[in-house]
């Protein structure tokens, strides 16, 4: 409570007033609410209390007795960073785990007596095959972003570390939404689970303002360019498709004068902490990211977030504004939509049950020829279910991930060879692009992922939003 006090908060968000005092009961859980609503701390505050309570006779070195599994690096430095915070007036012990990193310096902390463990799959399978890490005594076990793992290929990873756990444990499963996947999962989890669930399912946060600017795809460069410069932004996170276009927007947004960073997959760990760092102190105005970042990246009182390129499957747009209009405060998401994404347009606009307002852009004037092309592609539509927009499970293509298997309507800005250059040497395939185990030498899939977190606000987050 000190803790608590110190961070600033006085009142619980209400998927922690609902699932606080279930999570103290002992029993499991199974919970969904909106990114931004406070999760995190819906589950680190009664967990740090738990085991506060119940401290064992004999601590064992590297013997977790709560285990936190994450999809990425970021939420898991998140995470650990929530932790921290929270129990920085207990005497528990607590580290973070995962791959990008030195394995040695992770291999003697393990070394020491260990509470909690926050760890992505695919890093902690490394240690349990060293025999660095014993989790026969997790008493409580974290899934959090469940969908995000289901969505990102590690159904194996967490049924082999399901293996190692003792069978009687409190589980907890947090999600952004209840699907059935999350559900089928759950089932084989969770043992009569509370269930708590704060929003309707895929519902785009009503704080945000949402519009859509109808453009040809070899003009968003410069419109976004002409919008930042024309409003001023000094913090505006942008979505794009691809690594490669990330990388290309980030480029010209800088010759065109504006501070602008990108973040991905393939970028260094240090030159993602540098971006985070810089876009979170306001050194960097325009962080330009693909969809990594669209779980967990948590920055206050975050006001504009972009789509440069409507993401592929419609719920990844919903996790994508919720960077914005957190907490409580009002944002703005803007979406660039070109005539080919129409389709994508219409099954997020079915997804959310709402149209988003198309809006000129004052002070721009588009081509003759652009604008023609977008308004009769526009009356074309016959706002029918768009099968480019629906979910297409792990045969989806993401960033850094799995070949999408639908035809993709041809990019007049992608250049020749940006394929093979946005695989980067990886061969598509189950799991590739997220945290699957390597061949020796072989760089690990999720140490890729830039470490959400890892440059963090002074103002800890966690209550307000992971």
């Amino acid at each position: 409570m000190r803790a608590i006090a110190e961070a600033g908060y006085t009142q619980p968000t209400p998927i922690q007033a609902q699932a606080i005092p279930q999570v103290l009961q002992g029993g499991d859980l199974l919970a969904a609410a909106q990114t931004g609503t406070g999760k995190t701390a819906g589950f680190t505050l009664p967990i740090l209390h738990l085991l506060s309570q119940s401290a064992p006779a004999q601590r064992k070195a590297g013997r977790p007795r709560c285990l936190i599994l994450t999809p990425t690096r970021e939420l898991t430095a998140q995470v650990a960073e929530s932790v921290q915070t929270y129990g920085k007036y207990t005497k528990l012990s607590s580290m973070v785990m995962f791959g990008g990193v030195n394995i040695n310096p992770q291999i003697t902390a393990l070394r020491k007596p260990l509470d909690i463990l926050v760890a992505t799959p695919g890093r902690l399978l490394d240690h349990a095959g060293q025999k660095t890490v014993d989790l026969s005594g997790v008493e409580i076990l974290v899934l959090d972003e469940a969908d995000r793992m289901l969505d990102m290929g590690f159904i194996r990873d967490i049924r082999k570390v399901l293996a190692l756990l003792p069978k009687q444990r409190q589980n907890l499963l947090f999600s952004a939404t209840f699907s059935d996947e999350i559900r089928e999962l759950a089932k084989g989890v969770l043992h009569n689970p509370g269930e708590v669930s704060v929003a309707r399912r895929n519902t785009a946060s009503e704080l945000v303002e949402q519009s859509v600017h109808l453009v040809a795809q070899n003009q968003k460069r410069d419109l976004i360019s002409h919008i930042i410069r024309n409003h001023g932004w000094h913090q505006v996170l942008v979505f794009t498709r691809t690594k490669h276009g990330a990388n290309r927007l980030a480029e010209k947004l800088v010759k065109d004068g504006l501070s602008a960073a990108a973040i991905h997959g393939n970028k260094s760990q240090a030159a993602r902490t540098r971006a985070l760092a810089g876009f979170k102190s306001g050194d960097v105005a325009v962080l330009v990211a693909t969809d990594i970042a669209a779980r967990g990246l948590d920055i206050d009182q975050l006001p504009q977030v972009v789509n440069f390129e409507l993401p592929n499957v419609p719920e990844d747009y919903v996790h994508r504004i919720g960077r914005t209009g957190r907490a409580g405060a009002s944002g703005a998401a803007i979406s660039l939509v070109a005539p080919d994404e129409l389709k994508l347009l219409k099954a997020i606009e079915r997804l959310i049950n709402r149209t988003i307002e198309r809006a000129p852009v004052e002070g721009w004037t588009p081509s003759e020829a652009a604008a023609k092309e977008s308004e009769e592609a526009e009356r074309r539509e016959p706002g029918r279910g768009a099968r480019s927009g629906q979910r297409q499970g792990q045969g989806q293509r993401r960033e850094g991930g799995n070949r999408d298997r639908q035809p993709r309507a041809p990019r007049t800005d992608r250049p020749a060879g940006e394929a093979r250059n946005e695989a980067s040497g990886n061969r598509p395939r189950q799991n590739a692009g997220n945290d699957r185990r390597p061949s020796d030498g072989q760089r690990r899939q999720d140490d890729r992922r830039p470490a959400q977190g890892t440059a963090r606000s002074s103002r800890p987050a966690a209550l307000l939003g992971k």
